[in-house]
This record gives C-alpha cells, sequence and structure tokens, in this order.
C-alpha cells in the first residue's frame, strides 16, 4: 500500500483521474443499468480504463464503485453482491497500478434521502455505508473517496461511518454544487463555509468538489474553498455542461481547456486536480504535462 499523506506531500499536487461512467457507457452500459455490474461480467473494461488513465499519468485510480452501497444496489437487486462487487473493484485497480498508483475507494450518494425529506433512518444510513467502506478497506485501498454529495448530513454519515471502522483510512470529500449570485450551494441548500467546517470537524483530510459544473464554475467554487479551509483541496471538474445530440450526450470542453484550467487552479493552491463526467484518460495527460512543468 501507498501512504497517501507522504505521497501528496513529496508531490505537492496529485492528479486524480476522470470519469468511467461515460467511457462504460462508450463500451457497452445501456441507459438504466448498472455501471457496477461490470466489475463482475465484464472486468477486462474496467482493467482497460484503469489502465488507459494510469498511463496517461494518474497519480490515484479509483475504484467502479460509486453506487456500490447495499441501498444502491438494491435499485438492481444486487445488495447481495455488495462484497463482491467492492472486492472485485479494488482487484481490478490494483493489478494494474501494482502499487505505482493511489487506489481511491469510491463510495458515492444512494440516492435516498434521509428523513425527514425521505424515509432513511441515519442508523440505516450509516449501516449502510459501513457494509461498502468496510469490504473497501480489507481489500486494500490507499483512501476512501465519498464523492458527488449534494445532501451534507449524508456526506457526514458517509464519514462518520469510515472513522468508526478506521481512524487512519485517509478521507477525501467532495460535494456537488451550483452556482448562484448569492454564492456556491448545494440543491439541499448547504454552502461552502458550511461545509468546510462540517467535512473537517468529522474526519475528512481532504475537501472540495465534483461533477455538476464545468472549468469556469469550478474556478469559482474552488475559490470559495480556499477562502474557508486550510485542509488540501481537490477540484474534479465536468468536461463541461453536456449538450444532448440524437441519442448521444456530448461533453464538448477539451483537454487543451483542461490544461488551461489546471493553470489557474495550481495558481490558486489546489493540491488535487482531476477529471469528471465527461473526461477522459486525454483530458488527464494534460492535466498531467501542466503540474509536471508548473513552478
Amino acid at each position: 500500500m501507498i501512504n497517501f499523506f507522504d505521497k501528496l506531500e513529496q508531490a505537492k499536487v496529485l492528479v486524480s483521474d476522470g470519469a468511467i461512467g461515460s467511457l462504460l457507457f462508450e463500451k457497452g452500459l445501456n441507459p438504466g443499468d448498472c455501471p457496477e455490474r461490470f466489475n463482475l461480467e465484464k472486468p477486462e473494461i474496467l482493467t482497460e480504463i484503469a489502465q488507459a488513465y494510469f498511463q496517461a499519468g494518474a497519480d490515484m485510480i479509483q475504484t467502479n464503485t460509486f453506487g456500490a452501497s447495499p441501498l444502491k444496489l438494491s435499485d438492481y437487486n444486487l445488495d447481495d453482491k455488495t462484497e463482491e462487487i467492492n472486492q472485485k473493484a479494488v482487484e481490478i485497480i490494483k493489478q494494474v497500478v501494482d502499487s505505482k498508483a493511489l487506489v481511491s475507494g469510491s463510495v458515492g450518494p444512494t440516492g435516498r434521502m434521509l428523513l425527514p425529506y425521505g424515509d432513511i433512518e441515519p442508523a440505516a444510513m450509516k449501516d449502510n455505508y459501513k457494509r461498502q467502506i468496510s469490504i473497501l478497506i480489507e481489500s486494500g485501498v490507499d483512501l476512501l473517496c465519498i464523492e458527488t454529495m449534494t445532501d451534507l448530513n449524508e456526506a457526514v454519515i458517509a464519514i462518520q461511518s469510515a472513522r468508526e471502522l478506521s481512524q487512519d483510512i485517509p478521507i477525501i470529500t467532495t460535494m456537488t454544487f451550483d452556482v448562484i449570485p448569492q454564492g456556491c450551494v448545494t440543491i439541499m441548500g448547504n454552502r461552502v463555509p458550511e461545509v468546510c467546517d462540517k467535512l473537517e470537524e468529522v474526519g475528512a483530510n481532504v475537501i472540495g468538489s465534483n461533477c455538476g459544473n464545468g472549468t469556469d464554475n469550478m474556478i469559482t467554487i474552488a475559490k470559495e474553498f480556499i477562502a474557508n479551509t486550510q485542509l488540501p483541496i481537490i477540484i474534479q471538474s465536468n468536461a463541461g455542461i453536456p449538450t444532448i445530440m440524437g441519442d448521444q450526450v456530448i461533453y464538448q470542453e477539451t483537454p487543451e481547456e483542461f490544461a488551461d484550467f489546471t493553470k489557474i487552479l495550481l495558481e490558486l493552491g489546489v493540491s488535487i486536480i482531476g477529471g469528471c463526467c465527461g473526461t477522459t484518460p486525454n483530458h488527464i495527460r494534460a492535466i498531467r504535462q501542466i503540474v509536471d512543468t508548473h513552478k
């Protein structure tokens, strides 16, 4: 295993990988299908994606476990395969990187809402996350990435679940924001200052934002985080806002635009830079090149 904190201290800036979901659609995932099913049925495709990001220069490769908590998997009647799906996902990445890059255990939202807005008790949500996170840790991830959260309360429960299992595992946590004239806010009304304070309080080591925005808005979000926390910051932008062309979802921001975006984030002091929806190994390669030449 690689020590995340040592690697971040030595490198100063780490490059994370890019989208998995949009690449899976290119490789046969049908709308409405479970992306995590590929771990069991088509692991060679996950291997190919991980190799592409690793060869592009990513320091961190994420597992295909974004929706692999039992609550989310139950949407596909796969909750009984929670352990198998998560374990296989880690195995795939470890074989690709061979201890030369960090294995990041992806933990996404459940798609369910906590009481009083939804039907999930906090204790049930915690049991859900502990079941997924425990197998990720046991399988040997170097860190956890609790990502794409829009409800601060759910993010807090996920972090608490991880911390009850391990006080040492590094935890990255990212939220998704809308940028409005009054500032950056999640769909549940959480603003950046509140997010920064609470995530640090419950044990996140790196915080920031991913998904939902192209590079322009992500720069705005990054500035808010920098103004409100001393923790290292991670930013993972979409390749622009998607447009629909026929039956295709098109992301139009190019690797060259991501290179310019990376220069700005580096000047701001962001510690981890990667991509989200619509990004490809070419986007990550562009980030890598800028990070390596930045002074």
